[in-house]
């Protein structure tokens, strides 16, 4: 397995995998406008995203977008997105993205990195304890859609 840094030059090796996650989630294919989003992240250095390589194929992906935290005064990251095409599955590919996001930001000396995760996906939260992430029941999440 390999797993570099996703650059302007790469994009399009995880286009189509963002792609099928965001169909996941129920929304509709639309290979242009995912392109144009990540294009869009990378160009304003909004996001940092790690692809996986299978046999010289790309399998999954990992995005990471900054953010601070004010009482320590340093960066820290959101794991937002988080897939492994099906076939690729149960071959280590999520628990290595997820280990070179670690790397990642201890490199950029980050206070921490969260993610949220659906109540009822037990499989990835078996995976991230296991990785060392704990729930953090000290705070209420709170959002707003419009």
């Amino acid at each position: 397995m390999e797993i570099c840094i996703v650059t302007l030059a790469t994009v399009g090796d995880v286009v189509p995998l963002f792609n099928a996650y965001r169909e996941f989630y129920g929304q509709q294919s639309n290979l242009e406008q995912a392109e144009q989003f990540l294009l869009e992240r990378l160009n304003k250095e909004e996001s940092v995203i790690f692809l996986a390589y299978l046999d010289a194929q790309p399998v999954g992906f990992v995005q990471l977008y900054p953010t601070f935290s004010s009482v320590a005064m340093k960066k820290a990251f959101i794991l937002n997105d988080l897939f492994v095409a099906e076939h690729a599955r149960k071959q280590g590919v999520a628990q290595a993205l997820i280990e070179q996001s670690y790397s990642y930001c201890l490199q950029k000396d980050a206070r921490y990195i969260g993610l949220e995760t659906a109540t009822d996906n037990v499989r990835a939260q078996k995976l991230y304890e296991k990785l060392g992430m704990k729930i953090d029941d000290g705070v209420f999440h709170y959002i707003k859609y419009w």
